[in-house]
């Protein structure tokens, strides 16, 4: 049964005392609640029970009111953090425990310093070294035990039925010789207890590894997170206050000033500004926000002030939907097929047969005595079928193979994504920041015949340098970075969503779009037909008016990077469909698409339609890669089947995402899937040299040369080829190191 645990709801729509009374009923009235008190001054209710959050906003929301939970967003995240940590350190004792054991008893039966197994003081000493090992193999062992378990009653094979059924074999075995070491022929009379631990500690070790790179996802959640403000600044009794945010109640008024991060979700209701959407939108030019327009917690309000109503708090949040995206997107990760348990799924039931064969070969044809030659070969059979070099055949190869990458300036956080990458289909990219700048800059200054361009720029700046608009400071660089000096200007005022007018040498200056102009009865000419030639390509035409006269059009836009185009080019020799994916105008999308030659657009979308739009795909059959460097970019980078981060953009993206470009270029993506094809090969060819040390020695083990030469297989010969098998499975991984990106390997 649950412990009771604390709710706190926030409740809209009360109005009088009796209302405190039916919220209060309809909250007692749900199952596992203990006990209700709502305050009508603070709208808030406080409930004790087992009942859980959703069951309770459900049960005021049907008596007729609104709720929400009031609820920290990293409250979740920290419990799924620490149950990580603990199965984290959980993996790193048990294969301490098991390295302890194993590690001393190869180097003492190396160096042969243990006494003989047939000795009064060797049978009790290595009775006692057995005991020790079953010890570690239950306490550090126990999982693969269960997990073949499970595999066996499914009528199913992986890597823990072969791993339970080495180590097993092996500590089975050695105990008979231990306990019976003259029922064998001398030939056989050697114990495997370091083998049986020293497998274990190093799977053990492996996992722990994998884990705590998967464990890094979690690291993008707490960044998330961190986008909310800690406190909001609430309008309380006619005065504004600063309050923790998990107080901010429904339909509470809130004031944001600039500079400051949009505490909760609401709608404006005095005031207006620009904020800073693009960790929603993609966008990298802030939006105008008036009264009625809608405002989402965690966005930068970047200038003025205003008031808005709080709408949704807690989890309703589109910060804490963008959240739980991507915890939902990360979790539903397509499996990859792992290599090494589907051939486990035909070698295991193959190596079971092969014993029960040996053993009934020597049972019923071999000399005397029949019992024990049956027992050594068949034992011998499942002991060589241990996956030594079996289990090192694919992280060898992904080891070298993320090094290799990280030389291209590509980090890639699991083998798993190192896999998938060379399978991909589809590479879906995000536009700004992504394919190009994300920074505005000017990129076309078009003068009418009587001005020049550096007097059209130079006038601009010094209109624009007094104001807000996000645009402005473009221009602004522009003239800076040709060292423009600014030149006497008075009477400036800005008109939201037009343009700005200010005097200057007695003349009228105006500058925005083609409404003011015509507001104002300027003569645009021609420039109108070169501003949609530029609107075409993507770029924003404003435009500059001198006394009314149509001086000239300054462009602002976001630039393609230079090497886009040739690394989209570079993925279609690859045989991949490239789309894009953005929030920006369809327009503007396009004219980047042209300029790159991108297959595909899918724009104006949001961080929700992103993610659909990923899955869509997928559920077409395609296997995507998701490219992107924005917060907006999250949940799609983590529903791909493989993120790749910019790595110049924000920390959640990269955190997101399977794979970084530190270089910010999209040739990442094609060193990246380059680097995969190349490291999927080589495992293939590990996994084949693994198999043919089994293949040969399994029938050696089994005794079939023991007719024509008397040679049954000694632990010396057992340790020679799995020696031989490893050394082939090392050294071929690293021929990965010689891998470049330019030429297929």
């Amino acid at each position: 049964m649950s412990e009771p645990a604390v709710h706190r709801l926030s409740i809209g729509g009360m109005s009088c005392a009796g209302c405190v009374a039916t919220v209060e009923n309809a909250l007692r009235a749900v199952p596992g609640v203990l006990d209700a008190t709502v305050s009508f001054a603070e709208h808030v209710a406080v409930v004790r029970g087992t009942a859980d959050g959703a069951t309770l906003v459900k049960a005021v929301v049907d008596a007729g009111y609104e709720a929400a939970e009031l609820k920290e967003l990293d409250d979740e995240q920290a419990e799924r953090e620490a149950r990580e940590q603990a199965e984290y350190r959980r993996l790193l004792r048990q294969a301490a425990a098991a390295a302890a054991l194993g590690v001393p008893l190869m180097v003492f039966g190396m160096s042969d310093w243990f006494p003989p197994l047939h000795s009064d003081s060797g049978r009790l000493l290595w009775l006692v070294l057995g005991l020790a090992t079953l010890g570690v193999m239950i306490y550090s062992g126990r999982h693969f035990f269960t997990g073949a378990w499970k595999q066996f009653i499914h009528h199913n094979a992986n890597m823990d039925t072969l791993i339970a059924m080495g180590t097993g074999s092996a500590w089975v075995y050695s105990m008979a010789i231990v306990l019976w070491p003259h029922s064998v022929p001398s030939l056989a009379q050697h114990a495997y207890f370091e083998a049986a631990a020293i497998i274990i500690a190093l799977i053990n070790f492996g996992a722990a590894l994998e884990l705590r790179a998967r464990g890094k996802t979690s690291e993008a959640i707490r960044r998330l997170i961190g986008l909310q403000p800690k406190t909001a600044r609430v309008v309380r009794d006619g005065r504004e206050v600063d309050v923790p945010i998990i107080e901010v109640g429904l339909n509470e008024t809130l004031r944001v000033r600039p500079g400051e991060r949009v505490a909760v979700d609401g709608v404006i209701i005095d005031g207006e500004s620009y904020v800073d959407e693009s960790m929603i939108t993609g966008e990298p030019l802030p939006v105008q926000k008036r009264v009625g327009d809608e405002v989402v917690g965690g966005t930068i309000n970047t200038s003025g002030s205003f008031l808005y109503q709080a709408k949704r708090i807690g989890k309703d949040t589109v910060l804490a939907r963008i959240i739980e995206l991507v915890r939902n997107a990360q979790a539903s990760k397509p499996a990859i097929g792992r290599l090494v348990d589907q051939v486990a799924a035909v070698f295991v039931p193959s190596v079971l047969i092969v014993a029960v064969l040996t053993f009934l070969a020597w049972y019923n044809l071999g000399p005397d005595p029949q019992l024990s030659f049956a027992i050594v070969a068949t034992m011998t059979v499942l002991i060589i079928a241990c996956p030594c070099a079996l289990g090192l055949a694919t992280p060898i190869s992904i080891m070298v193979g993320v090094g290799k990458a990280a030389e291209f300036g590509v980090l890639i956080r699991h083998g798993e994504a190192l896999q998938q990458a060379g399978r991909l289909t589809t590479v879906v990219l995000d536009k700004t920041g992504t394919v190009t700048e994300g920074r505005p800059q000017v990129t076309a200054i078009v003068p009418r015949g009587w001005i020049d361009a550096d007097r059209l720029l130079e006038i601009a700046a010094t209109v624009e340098a007094a104001s807000e608009h996000p645009l402005a400071a473009a221009i602004v660089a522009a003239a800076d970075a040709r060292g423009m000096r600014r030149l006497e200007m008075s009477g400036f005022e800005a008109v939201a969503g037009r343009g700005v007018r200010a005097m200057m040498n007695q003349q009228r200056v105006l500058l925005g779009n083609r409404r003011w102009m015509e507001e104002n009865g300027v003569d645009l000419g021609e420039l109108p037909q070169q501003a949609e030639r530029l609107a075409d390509e993507g770029q924003i035409p404003l435009y500059l008016a001198l006394n009314d006269m149509g001086a000239g059009i300054i462009a602002v836009s976001d630039p393609v990077k230079a090497d886009s185009a040739a690394a989209v080019a570079r993925l279609h020799r690859l045989g991949l469909k490239v789309v894009m994916l953005t929030g920006d105008a369809r327009t503007t999308a396009e004219a980047v698409a042209r300029q790159v030659g991108i297959d595909a657009v899918i724009a104006e979308v949001l961080p929700e339609e992103k993610e659909q739009q990923v899955a869509a795909l997928q559920q077409l059959g395609e296997v995507v890669g998701m490219v992107g460097d924005g917060i907006n970019d999250a949940p799609a980078l983590a529903r791909a089947d493989v993120g790749f981060a910019i790595g110049g953009g924000t920390d959640v993206a990269i955190e997101s995402a399977d794979v970084t470009l530190m270089r910010g270029s999209l040739h990442g993506v094609a060193d990246a899937i380059h680097v995969s094809r190349a490291t999927v090969r080589n495992i293939k060819q590990n996994l084949f040299g693994a198999f043919v040390y089994n293949t040969l020695g399994i029938p050696v083990a089994a005794g079939v040369l023991y007719p024509f030469l008397g040679l049954l297989l000694n632990p010396m010969i057992a340790g020679a080829a799995m020696a031989a098998s490893s050394l082939t499975v090392v050294s071929n991984a690293n021929r990965l190191r010689f891998l470049r990106p330019d030429r297929e390997a």
